[in-house]
Protein backbone atom coordinates (compact mmCIF):
# COMPACT_ATOMS: atom_id res chain seq x y z
CA UNK A 1 0.00 0.00 0.00
CA UNK A 2 1.48 3.57 -0.77
CA UNK A 3 2.95 5.35 1.93
CA UNK A 4 1.39 9.30 2.82
CA UNK A 5 3.58 11.64 1.94
CA UNK A 6 1.91 14.37 3.97
CA UNK A 7 0.28 14.34 7.64
CA UNK A 8 -2.95 15.70 5.78
CA UNK A 9 -3.06 12.40 3.87
CA UNK A 10 -1.75 10.71 7.00
CA UNK A 11 -5.11 11.94 9.17
CA UNK A 12 -7.26 11.32 5.96
CA UNK A 13 -6.46 7.86 6.01
CA UNK A 14 -7.04 6.86 9.37
CA UNK A 15 -10.25 8.07 8.79
CA UNK A 16 -11.00 5.81 6.71
CA UNK A 17 -11.96 2.05 7.04
CA UNK A 18 -8.94 0.14 5.33
CA UNK A 19 -10.25 -3.05 4.37
CA UNK A 20 -7.44 -4.91 2.69
CA UNK A 21 -5.21 -4.02 5.71
CA UNK A 22 -8.43 -5.40 8.08
CA UNK A 23 -8.95 -8.37 6.23
CA UNK A 24 -5.42 -9.18 5.60
CA UNK A 25 -4.96 -8.84 9.33
CA UNK A 26 -8.16 -11.38 10.13
CA UNK A 27 -6.47 -13.96 7.91
CA UNK A 28 -3.15 -13.79 9.60
CA UNK A 29 -5.33 -14.39 12.84
CA UNK A 30 -7.19 -16.84 10.88
CA UNK A 31 -3.48 -18.51 10.53
CA UNK A 32 -2.62 -18.04 13.93
CA UNK A 33 -5.98 -19.71 15.71
CA UNK A 34 -5.76 -22.68 13.34
CA UNK A 35 -2.18 -23.42 14.53
CA UNK A 36 -3.45 -22.65 17.90
CA UNK A 37 -6.48 -25.42 17.96
CA UNK A 38 -4.50 -28.15 16.34
CA UNK A 39 -3.40 -28.62 19.94
CA UNK A 40 -6.69 -29.19 21.53
CA UNK A 41 -7.86 -31.16 18.25
CA UNK A 42 -4.96 -33.58 19.10
CA UNK A 43 -5.81 -34.40 22.29
CA UNK A 44 -7.55 -37.78 22.05
CA UNK A 45 -4.10 -38.70 19.64
CA UNK A 46 -1.91 -37.71 22.54
CA UNK A 47 -3.78 -39.48 25.28
CA UNK A 48 -3.35 -42.84 23.40
CA UNK A 49 -0.17 -42.20 22.65
CA UNK A 50 1.30 -41.34 25.72
CA UNK A 51 -1.64 -42.60 28.15
CA UNK A 52 -2.15 -39.09 29.86
CA UNK A 53 -4.78 -38.81 31.65
CA UNK A 54 -7.51 -36.18 31.81
CA UNK A 55 -5.65 -33.92 34.25
CA UNK A 56 -2.32 -34.28 32.34
CA UNK A 57 -4.48 -32.72 29.09
CA UNK A 58 -5.14 -29.71 31.14
CA UNK A 59 -2.06 -29.15 31.87
CA UNK A 60 -1.42 -29.22 28.82
CA UNK A 61 -3.53 -26.48 27.68
CA UNK A 62 -3.03 -24.54 30.75
CA UNK A 63 0.44 -24.33 30.12
CA UNK A 64 -0.36 -23.50 26.90
CA UNK A 65 -2.96 -20.81 27.58
CA UNK A 66 -0.99 -19.39 30.10
CA UNK A 67 1.97 -18.27 28.15
CA UNK A 68 -0.17 -17.19 25.71
CA UNK A 69 -1.69 -14.69 27.98
CA UNK A 70 0.67 -13.93 30.59
CA UNK A 71 2.84 -11.76 28.44
CA UNK A 72 0.02 -10.09 26.52
CA UNK A 73 -0.46 -6.91 28.80
CA UNK A 74 2.98 -6.14 29.19
CA UNK A 75 3.56 -6.58 25.30
CA UNK A 76 0.39 -4.49 25.08
CA UNK A 77 1.63 -1.52 27.46
CA UNK A 78 4.84 -1.88 25.58
CA UNK A 79 4.14 -1.59 22.36
CA UNK A 80 1.41 1.05 23.06
CA UNK A 81 4.70 3.76 23.90
CA UNK A 82 7.44 1.63 21.36
CA UNK A 83 5.10 -0.15 18.44
CA UNK A 84 7.22 -3.08 16.74
CA UNK A 85 5.49 -3.65 13.30
CA UNK A 86 7.94 -6.72 12.75
CA UNK A 87 6.60 -8.31 16.06
CA UNK A 88 3.72 -9.67 14.14
CA UNK A 89 6.16 -11.90 11.91
CA UNK A 90 8.32 -12.62 14.32
CA UNK A 91 5.38 -14.00 16.46
CA UNK A 92 4.53 -16.50 13.60
CA UNK A 93 8.17 -17.19 13.89
CA UNK A 94 7.53 -18.68 17.48
CA UNK A 95 4.32 -20.79 16.35
CA UNK A 96 6.43 -22.54 13.19
CA UNK A 97 8.87 -23.67 15.89
CA UNK A 98 6.43 -25.04 18.26
CA UNK A 99 4.58 -27.09 15.59
CA UNK A 100 7.67 -28.43 14.51
CA UNK A 101 8.69 -29.72 17.91
CA UNK A 102 5.25 -30.89 18.72
CA UNK A 103 5.57 -32.74 15.50
CA UNK A 104 8.27 -34.77 17.16
CA UNK A 105 7.59 -34.41 20.79
CA UNK A 106 8.19 -37.61 22.59
CA UNK A 107 7.12 -37.16 25.84
CA UNK A 108 5.05 -35.05 28.04
CA UNK A 109 7.17 -32.72 28.95
CA UNK A 110 8.41 -32.05 25.11
CA UNK A 111 4.73 -31.27 24.48
CA UNK A 112 5.00 -28.84 27.08
CA UNK A 113 7.66 -27.08 25.62
CA UNK A 114 6.23 -27.39 22.27
CA UNK A 115 3.02 -25.62 23.38
CA UNK A 116 4.80 -23.24 25.23
CA UNK A 117 6.37 -21.51 21.69
CA UNK A 118 3.04 -21.57 20.10
CA UNK A 119 2.07 -19.68 22.99
CA UNK A 120 4.49 -17.15 22.94
CA UNK A 121 3.95 -17.05 19.39
CA UNK A 122 0.24 -15.84 19.95
CA UNK A 123 1.16 -13.90 23.39
CA UNK A 124 2.83 -11.70 20.90
CA UNK A 125 0.49 -11.59 17.63
CA UNK A 126 -2.96 -10.74 19.56
CA UNK A 127 -2.24 -6.85 21.01
CA UNK A 128 -0.45 -5.82 18.12
CA UNK A 129 -2.46 -7.42 15.11
CA UNK A 130 -5.62 -6.07 17.00
CA UNK A 131 -3.91 -2.38 17.46
CA UNK A 132 -3.56 -2.79 13.39
CA UNK A 133 -7.45 -3.71 13.23
CA UNK A 134 -7.99 -0.13 15.23
CA UNK A 135 -5.80 1.38 13.40
CA UNK A 136 -7.33 -0.02 9.70
CA UNK A 137 -10.93 0.83 11.58
CA UNK A 138 -11.56 4.14 9.94
CA UNK A 139 -14.09 4.57 13.16
CA UNK A 140 -16.06 1.97 12.67
CA UNK A 141 -14.14 0.18 15.76
CA UNK A 142 -16.54 -2.87 16.48
CA UNK A 143 -16.78 -3.71 13.04
CA UNK A 144 -13.13 -3.89 12.58
CA UNK A 145 -12.63 -5.89 15.67
CA UNK A 146 -15.10 -8.60 14.43
CA UNK A 147 -13.70 -8.91 11.13
CA UNK A 148 -10.36 -9.05 13.15
CA UNK A 149 -11.88 -11.40 15.45
CA UNK A 150 -13.82 -13.75 13.10
CA UNK A 151 -10.71 -14.65 11.32
CA UNK A 152 -9.57 -16.02 14.70
CA UNK A 153 -12.60 -18.07 14.83
CA UNK A 154 -12.58 -19.53 11.48
CA UNK A 155 -9.59 -20.13 12.07
CA UNK A 156 -9.88 -22.42 15.48
CA UNK A 157 -12.90 -24.13 13.45
CA UNK A 158 -11.05 -25.12 10.80
CA UNK A 159 -7.74 -26.62 12.63
CA UNK A 160 -9.66 -29.09 14.53
CA UNK A 161 -11.07 -30.42 10.82
CA UNK A 162 -7.99 -30.60 8.97
CA UNK A 163 -6.36 -32.38 12.15
CA UNK A 164 -9.15 -34.77 11.81
CA UNK A 165 -8.41 -35.21 7.88
CA UNK A 166 -4.22 -35.25 8.30
CA UNK A 167 -3.16 -35.90 11.83
CA UNK A 168 -5.44 -38.25 13.33
CA UNK A 169 -5.36 -40.89 10.59
CA UNK A 170 -1.48 -40.50 9.46
CA UNK A 171 -0.13 -39.61 13.09
CA UNK A 172 1.73 -36.65 15.21
CA UNK A 173 4.38 -36.03 13.04
CA UNK A 174 2.02 -34.76 10.31
CA UNK A 175 1.27 -32.01 12.53
CA UNK A 176 4.56 -30.59 11.19
CA UNK A 177 2.61 -29.66 7.79
CA UNK A 178 0.87 -26.92 9.43
CA UNK A 179 4.31 -25.34 9.52
CA UNK A 180 3.76 -24.19 5.65
CA UNK A 181 0.70 -21.96 7.16
CA UNK A 182 2.87 -20.71 9.62
CA UNK A 183 5.34 -19.22 6.77
CA UNK A 184 2.83 -17.88 5.16
CA UNK A 185 1.55 -16.08 7.77
CA UNK A 186 4.99 -14.74 8.22
CA UNK A 187 5.25 -13.64 4.96
CA UNK A 188 1.34 -11.82 4.97
CA UNK A 189 2.45 -10.03 8.29
CA UNK A 190 6.09 -8.89 6.83
CA UNK A 191 3.59 -6.78 4.56
CA UNK A 192 1.10 -5.82 7.00
CA UNK A 193 3.96 -4.48 9.20
CA UNK A 194 5.23 -2.37 6.79
CA UNK A 195 1.52 -0.79 6.27
CA UNK A 196 1.00 -0.68 10.00
CA UNK A 197 5.08 1.42 10.33
CA UNK A 198 3.80 3.86 7.55
CA UNK A 199 0.90 4.72 8.98
CA UNK A 200 2.23 5.33 12.03
CA UNK A 201 1.80 8.71 11.42
CA UNK A 202 -1.79 8.73 11.72
CA UNK A 203 -2.48 6.79 14.41
CA UNK A 204 -0.55 9.73 16.42
CA UNK A 205 -1.87 12.70 14.45
CA UNK A 206 -5.57 11.39 15.04
CA UNK A 207 -5.48 10.94 18.40
CA UNK A 208 -7.05 14.00 19.45
CA UNK A 209 -9.79 13.70 17.15
CA UNK A 210 -10.57 9.84 18.02
CA UNK A 211 -10.80 10.88 21.29
CA UNK A 212 -13.56 14.12 20.55
CA UNK A 213 -15.41 11.35 17.94
CA UNK A 214 -15.51 8.51 21.00
CA UNK A 215 -17.87 8.64 23.33
CA UNK A 216 -17.08 11.12 26.06
CA UNK A 217 -17.10 8.51 29.40
CA UNK A 218 -17.49 11.07 32.84
CA UNK A 219 -17.52 8.40 35.24
CA UNK A 220 -14.91 8.37 38.19
CA UNK A 221 -11.94 6.35 38.25
CA UNK A 222 -13.26 4.04 40.61
CA UNK A 223 -16.07 3.13 38.26
CA UNK A 224 -14.57 2.61 35.07
CA UNK A 225 -11.78 -0.01 37.88
CA UNK A 226 -15.45 -1.63 38.98
CA UNK A 227 -16.48 -2.04 35.05
CA UNK A 228 -13.39 -3.03 34.37
CA UNK A 229 -13.25 -5.94 36.83
CA UNK A 230 -17.15 -6.67 35.76
CA UNK A 231 -16.24 -7.10 31.83
CA UNK A 232 -13.01 -9.61 33.46
CA UNK A 233 -15.44 -11.86 35.40
CA UNK A 234 -17.89 -12.24 32.24
CA UNK A 235 -14.60 -13.29 30.22
CA UNK A 236 -14.17 -15.65 32.75
CA UNK A 237 -17.65 -17.01 32.48
CA UNK A 238 -17.27 -17.07 28.36
CA UNK A 239 -13.60 -18.95 28.65
CA UNK A 240 -14.36 -20.95 31.13
CA UNK A 241 -17.40 -22.58 29.25
CA UNK A 242 -15.23 -22.89 26.07
CA UNK A 243 -12.80 -24.42 27.35
CA UNK A 244 -15.32 -27.04 28.06
CA UNK A 245 -15.96 -27.25 24.84
CA UNK A 246 -12.86 -26.70 23.28
CA UNK A 247 -10.91 -29.17 25.26
CA UNK A 248 -13.57 -31.65 26.15
CA UNK A 249 -16.32 -31.59 24.05
CA UNK A 250 -14.68 -34.66 21.73
CA UNK A 251 -14.60 -36.58 24.90
CA UNK A 252 -18.36 -35.86 25.92
CA UNK A 253 -19.50 -36.78 22.55
CA UNK A 254 -17.57 -39.94 22.86
CA UNK A 255 -18.11 -41.12 26.02
CA UNK A 256 -21.67 -40.56 25.90
CA UNK A 257 -22.76 -40.88 22.36
CA UNK A 258 -19.58 -43.57 21.06
CA UNK A 259 -19.21 -41.58 18.03
CA UNK A 260 -15.45 -42.04 16.43
CA UNK A 261 -12.78 -39.82 17.23
CA UNK A 262 -13.13 -38.18 13.50
CA UNK A 263 -17.05 -37.64 13.73
CA UNK A 264 -16.50 -35.94 17.21
CA UNK A 265 -13.84 -33.43 15.18
CA UNK A 266 -16.63 -33.07 12.68
CA UNK A 267 -19.11 -31.78 15.40
CA UNK A 268 -16.52 -30.27 17.49
CA UNK A 269 -16.01 -28.35 13.67
CA UNK A 270 -19.54 -27.33 13.55
CA UNK A 271 -19.71 -25.39 16.97
CA UNK A 272 -16.20 -23.68 16.57
CA UNK A 273 -17.70 -22.42 12.80
CA UNK A 274 -21.27 -21.23 14.78
CA UNK A 275 -18.59 -19.55 17.35
CA UNK A 276 -16.91 -17.75 13.86
CA UNK A 277 -20.33 -16.86 12.43
CA UNK A 278 -21.72 -14.98 15.89
CA UNK A 279 -17.86 -13.33 15.91
CA UNK A 280 -18.57 -10.88 12.91
CA UNK A 281 -22.06 -10.62 13.92
CA UNK A 282 -21.02 -8.98 17.59
CA UNK A 283 -19.11 -6.13 16.62
CA UNK A 284 -21.61 -4.28 13.83
CA UNK A 285 -24.36 -5.15 16.20
CA UNK A 286 -22.35 -3.57 18.85
CA UNK A 287 -21.82 -0.58 17.25
CA UNK A 288 -25.80 0.00 15.81
CA UNK A 289 -27.15 -0.97 19.25
CA UNK A 290 -25.23 -0.59 21.44
CA UNK A 291 -21.95 -2.44 23.14
CA UNK A 292 -23.57 -3.34 26.69
CA UNK A 293 -27.16 -4.91 25.23
CA UNK A 294 -24.93 -7.22 23.00
CA UNK A 295 -22.67 -8.08 25.66
CA UNK A 296 -25.88 -8.82 27.55
CA UNK A 297 -27.78 -10.81 25.65
CA UNK A 298 -24.63 -13.02 24.16
CA UNK A 299 -23.31 -14.04 27.80
CA UNK A 300 -26.86 -14.17 29.47
CA UNK A 301 -28.79 -15.41 26.23
CA UNK A 302 -26.82 -18.48 25.95
CA UNK A 303 -27.83 -20.19 29.29
CA UNK A 304 -31.38 -21.70 28.29
CA UNK A 305 -29.23 -23.54 25.91
CA UNK A 306 -26.47 -24.36 27.68
CA UNK A 307 -28.35 -25.89 30.79
CA UNK A 308 -30.38 -28.20 28.40
CA UNK A 309 -27.37 -29.37 26.47
CA UNK A 310 -26.51 -32.13 28.88
CA UNK A 311 -30.22 -33.58 28.87
CA UNK A 312 -30.77 -34.60 25.29
CA UNK A 313 -29.39 -37.10 22.62
CA UNK A 314 -27.16 -36.33 20.02
CA UNK A 315 -28.54 -34.57 17.28
CA UNK A 316 -30.23 -32.38 19.40
CA UNK A 317 -26.77 -31.72 21.33
CA UNK A 318 -25.35 -30.76 18.16
CA UNK A 319 -27.63 -28.12 17.46
CA UNK A 320 -27.67 -26.61 20.56
CA UNK A 321 -24.17 -26.78 20.57
CA UNK A 322 -24.14 -24.55 17.64
CA UNK A 323 -26.77 -22.33 18.73
CA UNK A 324 -24.59 -21.01 21.91
CA UNK A 325 -21.67 -20.90 19.70
CA UNK A 326 -23.46 -18.35 18.01
CA UNK A 327 -24.50 -16.16 20.72
CA UNK A 328 -22.14 -16.68 23.34
CA UNK A 329 -19.49 -15.58 20.35
CA UNK A 330 -20.79 -12.16 19.57
CA UNK A 331 -19.42 -10.71 23.06
CA UNK A 332 -15.86 -10.67 22.90
CA UNK A 333 -16.02 -7.60 20.10
CA UNK A 334 -18.37 -5.72 22.06
CA UNK A 335 -16.54 -6.15 25.57
CA UNK A 336 -12.76 -5.71 24.28
CA UNK A 337 -14.15 -2.10 22.16
CA UNK A 338 -16.31 -1.18 25.32
CA UNK A 339 -12.93 -1.55 27.27
CA UNK A 340 -11.10 0.82 25.17
CA UNK A 341 -13.69 3.17 25.69
CA UNK A 342 -13.28 3.04 28.93
CA UNK A 343 -9.41 3.37 28.90
CA UNK A 344 -9.13 5.26 25.97
CA UNK A 345 -5.51 5.44 24.22
CA UNK A 346 -4.37 2.09 25.44
CA UNK A 347 -5.60 0.33 23.06
CA UNK A 348 -2.55 -2.01 23.00
CA UNK A 349 -2.90 -2.45 26.69
CA UNK A 350 -6.62 -3.28 26.85
CA UNK A 351 -5.95 -5.39 24.15
CA UNK A 352 -3.38 -7.82 25.76
CA UNK A 353 -4.92 -7.76 29.06
CA UNK A 354 -8.29 -8.81 27.70
CA UNK A 355 -7.21 -11.55 25.37
CA UNK A 356 -4.31 -12.49 27.88
CA UNK A 357 -7.52 -12.90 30.39
CA UNK A 358 -9.29 -15.00 27.67
CA UNK A 359 -6.55 -17.40 27.43
CA UNK A 360 -5.83 -17.74 30.82
CA UNK A 361 -9.21 -18.05 32.05
CA UNK A 362 -9.03 -20.89 29.25
CA UNK A 363 -6.08 -22.62 30.45
CA UNK A 364 -7.10 -22.40 34.19
CA UNK A 365 -10.66 -23.88 32.73
CA UNK A 366 -9.27 -26.64 31.21
CA UNK A 367 -6.76 -27.98 33.82
CA UNK A 368 -9.61 -27.61 36.60
CA UNK A 369 -12.19 -29.28 34.11
CA UNK A 370 -9.63 -31.91 33.61
CA UNK A 371 -8.96 -32.77 37.51
CA UNK A 372 -13.28 -33.01 37.76
CA UNK A 373 -13.51 -35.08 35.10
CA UNK A 374 -10.99 -37.39 35.97
CA UNK A 375 -12.25 -37.28 39.95
CA UNK A 376 -16.02 -37.61 38.40
CA UNK A 377 -16.90 -38.05 34.85
CA UNK A 378 -17.32 -35.76 31.72
CA UNK A 379 -20.85 -35.24 31.96
CA UNK A 380 -20.65 -34.23 35.05
CA UNK A 381 -18.38 -31.59 33.90
CA UNK A 382 -20.73 -30.30 31.15
CA UNK A 383 -23.73 -30.18 33.87
CA UNK A 384 -21.51 -28.12 35.99
CA UNK A 385 -20.05 -25.44 33.20
CA UNK A 386 -24.04 -25.15 32.04
CA UNK A 387 -24.75 -22.22 34.89
CA UNK A 388 -21.35 -20.32 34.11
CA UNK A 389 -23.46 -18.12 31.30
CA UNK A 390 -25.80 -16.81 33.98
CA UNK A 391 -23.23 -14.65 35.39
CA UNK A 392 -24.01 -13.05 32.56
CA UNK A 393 -26.82 -11.24 34.41
CA UNK A 394 -24.24 -8.80 36.32
CA UNK A 395 -23.66 -6.86 32.85
CA UNK A 396 -26.76 -4.66 34.56
CA UNK A 397 -23.84 -2.98 36.31
CA UNK A 398 -22.21 -1.87 33.69
CA UNK A 399 -22.52 1.88 32.81
CA UNK A 400 -24.17 3.07 29.73
CA UNK A 401 -20.84 5.10 28.60
CA UNK A 402 -22.59 5.59 25.10
CA UNK A 403 -24.75 7.62 26.74
CA UNK A 404 -27.05 9.86 23.91
CA UNK A 405 -24.29 8.92 20.95
CA UNK A 406 -25.65 8.98 17.68
CA UNK A 407 -25.32 5.23 15.90
CA UNK A 408 -24.00 4.61 12.68
CA UNK A 409 -27.13 2.81 10.96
Amino acid sequence: MKTQSSPQAAVLTAQQTVYPILFAISFSHLLNDLIQSVIPAIYPLLKENYVLTFTQIGIITLVFQLTASILQPFIGLYTDKKPNPKSLAIAMLFSLLGLLCLAFASNLYYILASVSLIGIGSSIFHPEASKVAHLASGGKKGLAQSIFQVGGNAGGATGPLLAALIVIPFGQKYVGWFGVLAILGMILLTFVGKWYQQNMLARSLTKNVAHHSAPTVTISRKRVIISIVILLVLIFSKYFYMASMTSYFTFYLIDKFHVSVQQSQIYLFAFLAAVAAGTILGGPLGDRYGRKLIIWISILGAAPFTLLLPHVGLNMTIILAILIGLIISSAFSAILVYATELIPGKIGLVSGLFFGFAFGMGGIGSALLGWLADKTNIEYVFNVCAYLPLIGIITGFLPNIEGSKKRKG
